[in-house]
């Protein structure tokens, strides 16, 4: 055996003296709590680690604990301060003391803790994952979505025992205006370690059904403030953010403003407050529509009065108008009237003298006027003679003159050439 060798007792015994030599008495330590407990004794037990900042990965880690004594004035110091409990996931600033037992081994003992530091780091990290959201483009997403003028269907997210969601659900049952609201409940663990994954599966839920909602709302009935660090997750808020749906958040606390309020479209502190402010969004729908109802009866009432002068009016016209057009138009009437028969009447004289010297030339050409006038008609057997081929000698003729008749017999002919020799 060597001589320097040691038991391990002994090895231990010399890293806790020197440990105890050479480090100070206490170290302000900045770490996350992990796995926090308290045993029957009321020592609590944890674990402090340290993450990467990129990779959130531990990078180191140490056990603590904090006597019963001193943790029973320490938590309630840091609840009174920070307003949640003491337990896992919080970043605080504990001044401890470097122990090292022979059999425990490494260890760091808690004697005081400075609260500010823990709201600080919970103002940080919000305030990181708000930059990060905005930087992505998504943290008003779903404030600039146009909230529908009536929001009657409602789908809950919320835990179905929670005194909240009875609150909420009575608040819009008893509205003054006697409006009726759907709503439907999509339940969800709100508080613990689970409560994260539990209401973007509820989301999930209210997205297959979406085109059956006007409105999400996401309340919770109170609790711890160290319960509302869910409502601080990325995961969840940029869900919420890029919902389709205006999502109206009520989880309970009016001094804390979680990320989830931030990116939901409107907060109300209390699920009583979402529902007063459903029944006022519509109550200021319903008033709207009967100011615009009023308007348009007003409207329509002017409309027709002016509607009905301007009938009325333009009845007048017509009438004024017809009575003018039939006097023209009779004026018109009797005027070609008057000149049809002026026209027609002018005709008949015209007639009437073409017939007056067409029944003069009659007269002048018919056979009495043509014997008065010295000339003879010669006729055989009835027929008048008009040419010397019509006769022979040995016919009898009959001479007709002015004044009475010659009968004659034909005793030779000849032409008219042969008569002048003659």
């Amino acid at each position: 055996m060597k001589q320097d060798s040691f038991s391990l007792s002994e090895l231990n015994r010399r890293v806790k003296n020197a440990i105890s030599d050479h480090l100070p008495e206490t170290y302000w330590l900045r770490a996350e709590t992990s796995d926090v407990r308290r045993n029957q004794n009321g020592h609590c037990y944890l674990e402090f680690v340290e993450k990467d900042a990129e990779k959130q990965h531990i990078v180191a880690k140490a056990r603590g604990m904090i006597w019963s004594n001193v943790f029973q004035m320490l938590s309630a110091y840091f609840e009174a301060e920070t307003g949640q409990s003491f337990t896992s996931g919080l970043n605080v600033l504990v001044r401890v003391s470097v122990d090292f037992h022979e059999l425990y081994g490494f260890s760091l003992t808690v004697v005081d803790i400075e609260p500010s530091f823990t709201l600080g780091e919970i103002a940080r990290n919000r305030q990181q994952v708000l930059r990060q959201l905005e930087e992505e483009g998504v943290l008003t997403l779903n404030r600039e979505l146009e909230l529908p003028e009536l929001i009657r269907r409602i789908a809950v997210i919320s835990s179905p025992n929670a005194a909240g969601y009875g609150d909420f659900c009575d608040q819009l049952a008893r509205n003054s205006g006697g409006f009726i609201f759907y709503t439907k409940l999509f339940p969800a663990i709100m508080q613990g370690e689970r409560s994260e994954s539990s209401i973007i599966a509820a989301l999930e839920q209210v997205f297959r059904y979406s085109d059956h909602f006007d409105a999400v709302t996401l309340i919770r009935g109170g609790g711890a403030t160290s319960d509302l660090n869910c409502f601080d997750s990325y995961s969840l808020a940029v869900n919420v953010a890029q919902f389709p749906l205006p999502v109206v958040s009520g989880i309970g606390h009016e001094r804390d403003v979680t990320v989830l309020d931030h990116v939901a479209h409107t907060r109300a502190k209390t699920p009583t407050a979402v529902a007063e402010f459903l029944i006022g969004h519509t109550l200021k729908t319903a008033s709207e529509l009967a100011d615009l109802e009023e308007r348009l009866q007003g409207k329509t009432r002017s409309v027709l009065r002016q509607e009905s002068s301007e009938i009325r009016l333009f009845s007048k016209d017509t009438v004024h108008l017809s009575t003018l057009l039939l006097q023209k138009e009779e004026a018109q009437t009797q005027q070609l009237s008057e000149t049809m028969r002026h026209l027609l009447k002018q005709q008949l004289q015209q007639q009437r003298h073409q017939v007056e010297s067409m029944e003069q030339y009659v007269r002048m050409v018919s056979p009495a006027n043509v014997l008065k006038r010295g000339y003879t008609l010669t006729i055989r057997n009835g027929s008048i003679i008009t040419s010397l081929h019509d006769v022979a000698p040995g016919d009898v003729i009959e001479t007709h003159f002015r004044d009475g008749i010659a009968t004659s017999e034909v005793c030779g002919v000849s032409n008219r050439q042969e008569a002048e020799k003659i």
